[in-house]
């Protein structure tokens, strides 16, 4: 039987589907392989060219097969998916990514180090976190609600709506051991949350890349922390805007016939880093229109002209390309002292 050069790699829990081609392009493995097999089947396997759907386990796997020697790339689900012939099975999707890995303008997932993918997961917990600790916040507003008791928005005013909930003697006993209950989870929350954050600082000191980027206005250490950790190298894109696009903050093109058309933003990427840039550009509008900051004259012109969410989205897209070129020049950001942005 001859060797496969080239290797489609269906992955999941416990049954991997493999598709192999050899140097005439003959279809010369077909074949399905559990979980325990696969560290034996690729270690005595000449060194082959690899693709894999990125997903969750992907990069994981294709640290293993470099290991052996083998060439790993990770393509995303989206640019395979042209290439399944008919129907969906494990079988059509390996002999898609064995065809896909071959077109010249494909474009890869780089392979991320187990240390990458740790500080990653550093994010996502905090961004878990975050999540639960604002359900908490509304879960006892809306209790405390519904007993006629209301406090001032923001969440820096939920320990004091707790303090007051607890001290109500109005509140039914039931109630008030409930309301209790959910002020201990909030403060094991916020504990947790302020352990994280501080390990996601350690990181972000001993960082030079984020360091660097936080430079940029309304991009703080979250921001830039996001873009070190989750961005591809800056050299796998021609262009910032090619980087904004990545980000999925350009505009959607529905051109055709010669008339331009363009939509929404695409939405495209990481959405924790696109939310994270225009919650950051819309704390910096709001420092501009209360005076605090002078506007630039291009920012200050988009201002009367658009609505103030498009306005967020295009300042976002502005910074997404100035850390583009940080990551490129290795430099810092520098403005003029009078106005954001430069």
């Amino acid at each position: 039987m001859a060797t496969p050069i080239r290797i489609g790699m269906d992955t999941a829990k416990s049954v991997f589907q493999l598709h192999g081609v050899d140097e005439n392009e003959a279809v010369v493995l077909r074949r399905q392989l559990r979980r325990s097999e696969m560290i034996r089947y690729f270690e005595k396997l000449p060194p082959a060219l690899v693709a894999i759907e990125a997903c969750g386990s992907a990069h994981h796997w294709a640290r293993v097969l470099q290991s052996f020697g083998h060439e790993a790339r990770l393509i995303p689900p989206q640019y395979v998916k042209p290439y399944v012939k008919r129907g969906k099975n494990d079988a059509a999707d390996a002999e898609a990514l064995c065809e896909a890995v071959t077109r010249p303008t494909m474009r890869f997932v780089p392979v991320k180090s187990g240390e990458r993918q740790a500080a990653c997961m550093l994010m996502t917990v905090r961004e878990r976190l975050v999540g639960v600790k604002t359900q908490l916040s509304n879960a006892i507003r809306s209790y405390a609600a519904e007993f006629g008791i209301v406090g001032p928005a923001g969440r820096q005013n939920v320990n004091a709506l707790i303090k007051r909930i607890l001290e109500e003697n109005s509140l039914p006993e039931l109630a008030r051991e409930l309301f209790a209950f959910q002020a201990k989870e909030y403060a094991a929350v916020e504990a947790r949350l302020e352990e994280i954050d501080a390990k996601l600082m350690r990181w972000h000191r001993d960082d030079e890349l984020s360091r660097r980027i936080a430079t940029i206005p309304s991009i703080g250490p979250i921001g830039s922390t996001m873009l070190s950790m989750k961005a591809p190298p800056a050299e796998g894109f021609s262009s910032g805007r090619q980087f904004a696009a990545w980000l999925g903050l350009t505009p959607k093109d529905h051109s055709t016939g010669g008339r331009t058309r363009l939509g929404g933003i695409t939405k495209a990427g990481d959405p924790s880093i696109r939310s994270t840039l225009i919650v950051g550009a819309t704390a910096l509008l709001r420092h501009v229109r209360k005076g605090r900051t002078q506007a630039s004259p291009w920012l200050a012109a988009i201002m009367q002209r658009k609505p103030p969410k498009l306005v967020a989205v295009a300042l976002a897209n502005k910074f997404a390309r100035i850390a583009w070129r940080l990551m490129i020049s290795g430099g810092v950001y520098n403005r003029a002292p009078e106005a954001l942005p430069a």
